[in-house]
């Protein structure tokens, strides 16, 4: 008798996604679970069964452990992959699913706990002889205990929430000054997202390069491991763009490394898909960072170099099937690279984005792969991580990966809401990661002042479109020849076209059966709509024919001009008003989200850079200060209210 046939993916998203294309193409039936946010989402339709498990926060859904078993229970699953986050590295739903006789398709429970703490795990590796730096991993938590082995370690140092990842419940602290308001956020971001707020201290390493090995273990007591990744490119401690294999690595090295981890593993007696990271400095040394007992969200290049389908190998191994391959065996074929596509504002800190995905086609061709859970019209809520997917590209070397790339990217149209695109063109063009040299500080040394940091001024020529698709619906609106329902056509229309807080004059004149002269600030262009469908628009301008994804509605134009979009406004009838002044006393959501802690009341005296409010979205904590020094004059909000963006949650006179 087969192990199982009916497969429950716990997850949501691109992930929940890319498990069911090979869950189904292997034979099995699949389940999807969805909360209230997600009842249209893609990995609901594509699933054979769907269960609805509660209400849009994921304490009352995605980790709600009773209501997914209760889900299998129904369906008649008698599998569960968690997917990677959510409840994947929780051993109390591992062995929930134990006891609920269902198979979980991962590690034992063990396994994920003591690697699931970074403290327990790292003492487990020391005593294993797996290199580890030096800090702090014990059991007194104090404010105290804390500050003293900070000074015994050295700063700069990490602060790291022990049942942490993805950089939530990760500060970095150059000095004692500033380590216990780094310990109360870390504290409160670890509490909120891994329901334990226990840290660990470690030196921090100074732009290190951030490596890890991809290990596999069956349950007859095989381990193999299918060669690295190099992670380094990073904001904020999350991964943005990843890459197999490092493009230093040497084969001593990833002898070294892989057998460090191979150690790491069987000290768990590890079965499953598993990820052992590592530290690598400037010397050629590396350290334990920490193992991820879960398929990770970058596996797609390792699968693209090594010829192999990994979920389908954790499908195999939870039937008790031996491992395919043996380690002499592994062969790593060219080069891949993968970036994630984040719905963020790089201009703003990466602040998550929320909107309405109002067109999305993704760039597929050749050998370029991209995973994601998007559909036309769906919401990109607050409630989860602002990933939408991933655009991965494999070559026969890494020049080859990169171009394919960033040809994907550059081409990948996604209109609706705010999201790294550009950013993502600009590293992979960037010579430093053209030549291989970077480290995890590549982002904050090497683009500190690059213009995808700041907000984007549009070019004439997008200012020139804008004008002209505005045009072009007035036109219509009226029902009358373009060019044609003005009483004197010869004199140009002036817009007012917006972008954020910035206004920008375009004087368009319409001539009928001559091409549009459009004069932005000194540079004048002709340009002539050869079609437009509300989708595409086929534009000709100064000669050269191109072609633009848009949507546009009510005086709002989302505008794809490669590499990524922008939304503009049609301000020319707006009354014209004074901009804010940057010592504003109201302070606003930046984004879609929670309060989770409000640290001031009505009539109390406020400084400037006082921390007021701090707000949660998508699995981050965001503090709010105040931009002034003065007295709270109205509150607005208070701890568990769901804020919208751009709403007032407080004035200081």
């Amino acid at each position: 008798m087969p192990a199982f046939s009916k497969i429950l993916i716990a997850n949501r998203g691109e992930i929940a996604c890319r498990i069911q294309r090979t869950a189904q193409a292997l034979g099995y039936r699949t389940v999807a679970v969805f909360s209230d946010a997600d009842a249209d989402a893609l990995h609901v339709q594509i699933a054979d069964q769907a269960v609805n498990i509660g209400p849009a926060p994921v304490q009352q859904s995605y980790l709600n452990i009773p209501a997914i078993i209760d889900a299998a229970r129904r369906t008649g699953a008698d599998a569960i992959h968690p997917g990677y986050g959510f409840l994947s590295e929780n051993a109390e739903f591992a062995r929930a699913c134990q006891q609920a006789g269902i198979i979980f398709i991962g590690p034992s429970p063990e396994a994920i706990e003591l690697m699931g703490s970074k403290r327990l795990s790292k003492l487990a590796m020391i005593k294993a002889g797996v290199p580890c730096i030096k800090g702090y991993q014990g059991s007194e938590q104090d404010d105290a205990t804390l500050s003293r082995e900070a000074e015994r370690i050295g700063y700069p140092l990490m602060i790291k929430a022990s049942a942490g990842g993805g950089g939530r419940g990760m500060r970095l602290v150059h000095s004692a000054g500033a380590l216990l308001e780094q310990l109360r956020t870390a504290r409160s971001e670890a509490l909120h997202g891994f329901g334990s707020d226990e840290l660990i201290l470690e030196q921090a390493l100074i732009d290190p390069r951030h490596i890890e090995v991809q290990v596999f273990g069956d349950q007859h007591g095989n381990l193999i491991y299918l060669g690295e990744r190099d992670c380094s490119i990073q904001r904020r401690h999350q991964k943005i763009i990843e890459e197999a294999p490092c493009p230093v690595m040497t084969t001593e090295l990833r002898q070294a490394m892989g057998e460090a981890a191979l150690k790491a593993g069987r000290a768990v007696n590890y079965v499953g898909a598993g990820t052992v990271e590592f530290l690598l400095d400037a010397r050629g040394q590396f350290y334990f960072l920490e193992m991820n007992t879960r398929l990770q969200v970058e596996h797609p290049v390792t699968e693209l170099i090594t010829g192999l389908d990994l979920v389908a190998w954790q499908l195999h191994v939870a039937e008790g099937l031996p491992l395919p391959l043996r380690q002499e065996q592994v062969q790593l074929n060219g080069h891949a690279m993968e970036v994630r596509l984040y719905a963020e504002d790089p201009a703003q800190g990466f602040l998550p984005q929320t909107g309405r995905i109002a067109a999305w086609k993704p760039a597929l061709q050749g050998s370029v792969r991209i995973d994601h859970g998007l559909i036309e019209g769906q919401s990109v809520s607050p409630f989860y991580d602002p990933l939408l997917g991933k655009l991965i590209a494999h070559g026969a070397s890494r020049e080859e990966a990169r171009r394919k790339l960033l040809r994907a990217v550059q081409d990948s149209v996604l209109l609706g809401v705010q999201n790294n695109q550009r950013l993502l063109a600009s590293l992979l063009e960037h010579p430093q990661f053209i030549s291989g040299e970077f480290s995890t500080g590549f982002i904050p040394t090497c683009f500190a002042d690059h213009p995808c940091l700041h907000p984007h001024v549009p070019s004439a020529e997008e200012l020139a479109i804008a004008a002209a698709l505005f045009y072009q619906a007035s036109a219509q609106a009226h029902r009358a020849p373009l060019a044609g329902w003005r009483n004197n056509a010869s004199v140009p229309l002036h817009y007012r076209i917006g972008l954020e807080d910035q206004d920008w004059p375009v004087e368009l004149n319409a001539e009928p059966g001559k091409p549009y002269r459009v004069q932005v600030r000194t540079r004048a262009l002709e340009l002539k709509v050869i079609g437009c469908d509300g989708r595409w628009a086929t534009l000709e301008i100064d000669g050269i024919r191109q072609r633009h994804a848009y949507r546009l509605e009510a005086g709002h134009l989302w505008l794809f001009t490669r590499p990524g979009s922008l939304r503009l406004v049609d301000r020319t009838q707006a009354l014209v008003s004074g901009q804010a002044s940057v010592s504003s006393g109201t302070l606003k959501a930046p984004m879609d989200g929670a309060i989770v802690d409000v640290l001031v009341s009505e009539g109390s005296p406020v400084s400037k850079g006082q921390l007021l409010v701090v707000l949660e979205a998508m699995k981050m904590e965001h503090p709010l200060k105040s931009g002034i020094d003065g007295v709270l004059k109205r509150l607005q909000v208070r701890v568990g209210d769901q804020v919208k963006n751009r709403q007032i949650l407080l004035e200081v006179e």
